[in-house]
């Protein structure tokens, strides 16, 4: 109960009544999303339910609460403490991060300046995104991630909600703590959008282990770079990784002798081997294993794990 009781405080008083009814364990749910004028949404264990005035979940939108733009405008201000602009940072970025460890995603009117987005306004989307830890998700794969008690360059790769973000934290958390006999590391983490540690102010709200250090919102390829410089980490961990510049710092990462843990999006290591920027990964066998997510009994289910000549082990 003490989840919920912590989540539901951020809304306006209609909803957080309407989500105190309703009859749902808040540890599967994933996400709530509310949008000026559209039905009360929520997804359950990866099934989307409108949620009726009187808190039931329904499959019929005609049953759906409307939310209202006074609902999205004091949801804001439970969020932000009723001071936004305090989270102006943030709301460049589209999320903020609340206690708790909740993403809220945002939306609305974008702001421009010379150097980029300014600030939003007019905000009339909120997606919360409930933080879920599974603590030892990763237990069946940390003996794949070592060699002669050295921890492998290693690519996760997995479908969307497929617990890849979840898989990937867990792996933070055993090789920074230490696991089976393997003395922990110093683990440099560069969480982008704040989905790994879940920092708020500053503070991990996740279980990421002792000898982690995260550089919260900042982009991937900086980031890696910056903790090369400044942190001495043994391993980097970046998730959902795509772009050239990406790519660039991982050779950089690898080439400083720091071992370095990714994400990324796709289906199978063929799917990589597709994506013009990520071929050169496979082709030249940066990554001594690869993990491939493919969801279909439960979060970070492993459906392969191959070594870098694309050779199964598991």
């Amino acid at each position: 109960m003490e989840r919920k009781d912590q989540l539901i405080k951020i809304f306006s008083r209609t909803i957080r009544d309407i989500l105190l009814k309703a009859p749902v364990d808040f540890e599967h749910v994933q996400e709530i999303r509310l949008r000026v004028g559209m039905p009360l949404m929520l997804i359950l264990d990866n099934q989307e339910y409108y949620l009726t005035g009187e808190g039931a979940l329904s499959a019929a939108r005609e049953e759906a609460y409307i939310v209202g733009r006074t609902e999205i405008k004091e949801t804001i201000e439970h969020i932000s403490c009723h001071s936004l602009y305090a989270f102006e940072e943030e709301i460049r970025q589209g999320f903020l991060t609340i206690q708790g460890g909740h993403r809220i995603g945002i939306a609305g009117k974008v702001v421009l300046d010379d150097s980029g987005i300014r600030t939003m306004k007019y905000i009339s989307f909120l997606n919360v995104r409930l933080a879920h830890q599974i603590l030892g998700c990763g237990d069946g794969i940390m003996p794949y991630l070592y060699k002669n008690g050295q921890v492998l360059h290693t690519l996760i790769i997995s479908p969307p909600r497929c617990g890849k973000t979840t898989l990937l934290r867990d792996i933070i958390r055993q090789l920074s703590d230490g696991a089976r006999g393997i003395k922990g590391v110093a683990v440099g983490v560069v969480d982008e959008r704040s989905e790994i540690g879940a920092c708020y102010q500053g503070e991990p709200q996740n279980q990421v282990g002792c000898r982690t250090d995260i550089l919260d919102c900042c982009p991937k390829a900086k980031g890696m770079m910056m903790l090369i410089r400044t942190m001495s980490p043994a391993v980097i961990a970046v998730d959902e990784i795509g772009s050239r510049e990406d790519l660039e710092a991982m050779e950089y990462v690898m080439n400083c002798g720091c071992k370095l843990v990714a994400t990324v999006h796709g289906n199978s290591v063929e799917d990589i081997r597709q994506k013009p920027i990520l071929r050169k990964l496979v082709q030249d066998r940066l990554f001594e294993r690869y993990i491939v997510l493919d969801g279909c009994k439960e979060v970070g289910h492993v459906g392969g794990i191959y070594d870098s000549n694309m050779v199964s082990l598991a």
